[in-house]
């Protein structure tokens, strides 16, 4: 987005329009005519598409609209961060249906303070948030950041990420991945997903993991050396203890370890490098085992080196999605 020099009044008028058309889009009677007038203001400037996008995700973070219906509103990334003050006054036009306004939306513990959001696409990411919590991103990843008075919040949308959080007794770590949680107060972990899959492992300090955050109780508690999965429509998460060489985290160095996995278990790992996801074509293919070290950011090709090293070969469905079959076995000599 190409920097542009406004008036402050210029653009809290931008910011107003953002607000509006966000909660006028929403309304069960919105027309055509006024969704074509939306798209035409949204897409007369980078500047409104970048201040409706952003107006958009803090509404759905802060759980006071359902999500867009506007499917092809193109996403526009904005700044690396930026500070609740920039919205207050959509904030109060947003709230103009209720009868709080913006610092009392803070107070009541349904607005954020602040809003982060981050992104990692072709490289690994290291970003602090705003209290001083530090985060790895791996390839691919997203996730924003929310400070609520009761609780900072972090949803990963999609990828995996390592992080290592600031101490704070009386402010809690929530991250939200899938239908589950994760609730720290200061400690050190990762978090990967892939679609309706999670994986936590922890390294240092302990966690509370949740399969479904919708559900009532405090989650499972891990210990430094286990992990939890989870995955959607579990009712909890199973518990596994960690080893010396457990190769999670070899993310962090680049690397995609597989070790001797079913390729029924290593696609959700390989799928997450991958912009086309491959799938098996058969419950037996899926049986098969794969091994090796790979480099992160040359897993594209390890798909289509499959058939020189495993008993398989390629095909494509009618989506245009790779599909692993394995080879006809050979009937026994007589």
């Amino acid at each position: 987005m190409s920097e542009q020099i406004l008036s402050e009044a210029e653009y809290d008028a931008i910011t107003q329009a953002a607000a509006q058309w966000c909660m006028r889009l929403h309304e069960p009677d919105c027309s055509d005519a006024e969704r074509l007038a939306f798209q035409q203001w949204h897409d007369a400037d980078p500047l409104h598409a970048f201040e409706y996008e952003a107006m958009r995700e803090i509404w759905e973070v802060a759980d006071q609209l359902p999500p867009s219906t506007l499917t092809d509103t193109p996403v526009i990334k904005p700044a690396p961060r930026r500070s609740w003050q920039h919205y207050g006054v959509a904030a109060a036009i947003a709230l103009c249906t209720l009868p709080l306004a913006a610092y009392s939306g803070w107070e009541l513990g349904w607005l954020p303070s602040s809003y982060e959001r981050f992104e990692a696409d072709d490289s690994m990411r290291s970003v602090t948030l705003a209290d001083g919590s530090q985060v790895e991103l791996n390839l691919g990843s997203a996730l924003t950041y929310s400070n609520y008075k009761d609780q900072r919040r972090v949803t990963l949308r999609k990828g995996e990420a390592f992080f290592k959080v600031s101490h704070d007794l009386t402010h809690p770590f929530v991250v939200k991945a899938a239908s589950g949680q994760v609730k720290v107060t200061g400690t050190r972990f990762n978090v990967w997903m892939y679609e309706d899959q999670v994986r936590v492992t922890l390294l240092q300090g302990s966690v509370l993991v949740s399969s479904n955050s919708a559900l009532p109780g405090a989650g499972f508690r891990l210990e430094p050396g286990m992990q939890a999965r989870y995955k959607a429509g579990d009712f909890e998460p199973q518990i596994s203890q960690t080893y010396s060489n457990d190769s999670s985290l070899a993310w962090r160095d680049g690397k995609l370890v597989l070790d001797n996995l079913p390729l029924s278990e290593a696609l959700p790992l390989i799928n997450r490098y991958l912009e086309t996801p491959a799938q098996v074509a058969d419950s037996n293919t899926g049986k098969i085992r794969v091994g090796g070290i790979y480099d992160t950011r040359e897993i594209k090709s390890l798909l289509t080196s499959l058939p020189k090293v495993l008993p398989v070969y390629l095909t494509r469905n009618r989506d245009g999605n790779p599909v692993i079959n394995s080879l006809p076995q050979s009937p026994p000599k007589s």
